[in-house]
């Protein structure tokens, strides 16, 4: 792939699209989005959006804003905390939870686009988002929340510049722009790591111990995985603290490595390192006293849970 020629393409594409016309683009802060965000970022008539859902990770606002600004994309951050959570309150099955999801994004920024009078939206769907989304002869293997999620009744029209493109041919343009590797991060965020309903306290857990996880694999790992992270399972089991009986909650540990997306292997991981992440999260978190490892590779299952 000539990546210059897709970058300077894509501008010309949406040149083309929007005319005299305005939009907003949707940025998680993940590769996708930033490598869009990059690409949009000349035009003044495309406000770049960064929802704050409530479902990131640990410090993840404070890293977005030094992306940006180093490479000068401007942005607006939309603290929309209250309304996520509230609409996932009750929300168990994780089809449902992606589309509520999905649903709550388009309502920020549908508020938003009426206030810049922007008729079009910008989003970094890349290939395996529609190809798992389903749709024609496709199985639905899971909503993406910005393809499956989406509302019929959409009131702006979409841009997706990355649409044909898959995450090997993402990290190769980011690099050709020297924009950093940054791990995957599902739009849905951490409510898809957390089985079943999401609520402030298990998002508290699960921040904590993906904090810990990262900074482990961050620290000591040369050859990292391609993705790392925690599941909090909806499974509680008998454990000791000191010399108290505990009944607490279960971590679940994934690192998987993938060329494309499409398909992966789990990593095999050294088992001290597995050891040191496991004593760190029972000791720093009351609330956990079980950790397993998750040794299924995609096929079968999918990388994240949900």
């Amino acid at each position: 792939m000539n990546s210059g020629q897709f970058i300077k393409e894509s501008r010309e594409k949406i040149r083309e699209e929007l005319r005299d016309n305005r939009a907003i683009m949707a940025c998680s802060g993940g590769q996708d989005s930033t490598l869009l965000a990059a690409i949009a970022a000349p035009f003044n008539s495309i406000k770049i959006i960064f929802v704050d859902t409530g479902l990131l990770r640990l410090n993840e606002v404070n890293r977005v804003d030094t992306l940006f600004k180093k490479f000068n994309i401007k942005y607006q951050l939309i603290d929309a905390k209250k309304l996520f959570l509230s609409n996932l309150r009750g929300v168990i099955d994780p089809e449902e939870k992606r589309k509520v999801i999905g649903k709550t994004f388009i309502d920020v920024f549908n508020k938003e686009a009426k206030k810049f009078d922007a008729r079009y939206l910008l989003q970094g769907t890349i290939a395996p988002d529609w190809i798992e989304s389903g749709g024609s002869s496709r199985d639905t293997i899971k909503s993406h929340h910005n393809v499956g999620g989406l509302p019929e009744d959409m009131e702006l029209k979409l841009i997706e510049p990355l649409r044909d493109l898959y995450k090997d041919e993402v990290r190769e343009i980011s690099d050709y722009l020297g924009l950093p590797e940054v791990m995957p991060f599902p739009g849905p965020g951490l409510s898809i790591r957390i089985i079943g309903e999401v609520t402030e306290d298990k998002l508290d857990i699960l921040r904590k111990a993906t904090d810990i996880t990262e900074g482990y694999i961050n620290e000591k790992c040369n050859n990292k995985p391609w993705q790392y992270f925690c599941v909090l399972l909806p499974v509680k089991t008998t454990g000791v603290h000191g010399d108290n009986r505990v009944y607490g909650n279960t971590i679940a540990i994934r690192f998987i490595d993938t060329f494309d997306g499409m398909t992966g292997t789990f990593s095999r991981p050294d088992w001290e390192l597995l050891s040191q992440i496991s004593s760190e999260i029972t000791d720093e978190i009351p609330e956990i006293n079980r950790i397993v490892y998750d040794i299924t590779d995609k096929p079968p299952a999918t990388i994240e849970w949900e």
